[in-house]
């Protein structure tokens, strides 16, 4: 059988470094190319077509949402497994209905990730055992249909913002200017009709977007 041939996409050469090693050592698995944006993430997958992508969401550029979504506009087929920082369900959901077919956190164990990309290369797809009991639940209780409004890249800003971030951290952290994530700031105020941060705040805790004992 031959190799599962694998993009990695993630904006820190040290993360990408590390699983490469990783990825390159199990023999059924080789990592062709990488990428650190989603610009590049796109193009790098027009011109290899890999078996399969391992994605970051937190790409400077366009995302890795909005990469995933580009991937699978192009093709229809792709395999896309998203590792991320982020456990929570509104990301999964994201992403999973952005088209990735997988998602696992980046505190998943190594071995985890090897069976994602085999388990996804055959065809099936993948979650985090904690993330799709939590994903359940989640649906059970009927979802964050409040959240359907902002877009991917507002959801993204509101969940660092609601995470305690400034709008200048926000701006670093997204490599995007201070006015762009003023002008987001205000736009997701107004969507979900919320005068200050802290009132933002308070909301991603009753919704469960962050714990509010961690906060």
């Amino acid at each position: 059988m031959s190799n599962i041939q694998v993009l990695l996409v993630d904006d820190h050469a040290v993360v990408r470094a590390g699983y490469r090693t990783l990825l390159d050592g199990t023999p059924d698995i080789k990592v062709v190319a990488e990428a650190e944006r989603g610009e590049e993430a796109c193009q790098r997958y027009a011109e290899l077509q890999p078996d399969l992508v391992v994605m970051d969401l937190s790409l400077p550029g366009i995302g890795g949402l909005e990469a995933i979504r580009r991937i699978i506009a192009r093709d229809h087929q792709a395999s896309i497994l998203v590792f991320s920082m982020h456990d929570d369900t509104a990301f999964v959901e994201k992403a999973l209905s952005a088209g990735a077919r997988g998602y696992i956190t980046k505190n998943s164990a190594a071995e985890i990730m090897v069976d994602a990309i085999r388990t996804i290369a055959s065809g099936q797809a993948y979650i985090d055992h904690e993330l799709a009991q939590n994903l359940a639940l989640h649906k059970a209780a009927g979802g964050r249909e409040i959240f359907a409004c902002l877009t991917t890249r507002e959801f993204q800003i509101f969940n660092l913002l609601a995470h305690g971030l400034t709008p200048s951290e926000t701006a670093n952290e997204l490599a995007l200017s201070y006015k762009t994530v003023a002008n987001y700031t205000t736009q997701i105020k107004s969507k979900l009709n919320v005068k200050s941060t802290t009132e933002l705040v308070h909301l991603a805790i009753r919704h469960g977007v962050i714990d509010p004992i961690s906060e």
